[in-house]
């Protein structure tokens, strides 16, 4: 059993920073990466950040590139997102997910059926 947590969201100031953490519990070996998600309101959920398991690459959606960088600790099994310089329109539930995600469009995309696990989410709020 392979569950994902979420932690670190919260209201925040606009132009300030937040650090979101996602924890995998049990084993993800097989993923081929792990990814941040947002949704906002009924919007489709957005991909924002991949890391890929084997090689560490990373890749960011135009959209919050220059400010959001994602890294990992695989000692503690922990994926991070770095948000910086956060907007009013950031606000959002942030999910994790792990499994197979491409890049399309200058944004990342999960590979359709191919998300093995997701987080429950963890809400982020930015006021102006």
């Amino acid at each position: 059993q392979v569950t994902l947590v979420e932690s670190g969201g919260g209201s925040v100031q606009a132009g300030g920073s937040l650090r979101l953490s996602c924890t995998a519990s049990g084993d993800i070996g097989s993923s081929n990466g792990m990814g941040w998600f947002r949704q906002i309101g009924d919007k489709e959920r957005e991909g924002l950040a991949v890391i890929y398991a084997k090689t560490g690459r990373t890749y960011v959606s135009d959209s919050v590139k220059g400010r959001f960088t994602i890294s990992r600790d695989s000692a503690k099994n922990t994926v991070y997102l770095q948000m910086n310089n956060v907007k009013p329109e950031d606000s959002g539930t942030y999910f994790c997910a792990a499994g197979l995600m491409g890049i399309g469009g200058g944004k990342v995309q999960p590979v359709t059926g191919g998300i093995d696990y997701w987080g429950k989410g963890t809400l982020v709020t930015v006021f102006s």
